[in-house]
């Protein structure tokens, strides 16, 4: 964590320490993610597409694969890994002959729905160890974050993103 050295005069953090932060929540983060949504029998990624599917209700593979920051390729594993437990079905679309629309089924949404729930209370725990006016700062800090942080990202579905 943060270390007296590499803090400046006024108390704010240079880049480096922001750099080592982030690093260390996103492991952190990861790693408990990974642990508790593979106890629903579906991988991190796996959720993602849920979750955006759930979200957006109907997508394209290349916009699933845009969403998620994958190779086509890889988005389209990640779906049919998802169609074989029943979470995600495909259907024709009905403006673009050769596009094939994604959706989660009733299940998908509940499976979904329970790793929501589970997050959020798991979530709530970490944050009741922190004043009210901090939750309600981190809370804000980090949206603000994630928004800039993604402002640079451009999804293109079926390539790598690029950083403008």
């Amino acid at each position: 964590l943060l270390s007296a050295r590499r803090v400046g005069p006024t108390g704010v953090a240079y880049g480096v320490d922001m750099t080592d932060e982030m690093l260390e929540l996103k492991r952190v983060i990861q790693f408990r993610d990974r642990d508790r949504i593979c106890c629903y029998d579906i991988s991190v990624t796996q959720c993602w597409a849920l979750e955006a599917l759930v979200r957006r209700e109907r997508l394209t593979l290349n916009e699933l694969a845009g969403e998620l920051f994958l190779e086509k390729s890889t988005a389209s594993r990640v779906v049919d890994a998802l169609e074989r437990k029943g979470y995600v079905t495909r259907s024709r679309h009905p403006e673009d002959g050769r596009a094939v629309l994604l959706g989660a089924t009733a299940a998908g949404a509940d499976l979904y729905g329970r790793i929501e729930e589970d997050m959020v209370v798991r979530g709530r725990s970490l944050l009741a160890q922190f004043d009210p006016e901090v939750r309600r700062s981190m809370i804000e800090l980090i949206g603000q974050l994630a928004e800039v942080a993604g402002s640079g990202l451009v999804a293109q579905a079926g390539r790598c993103c690029r950083v403008e």
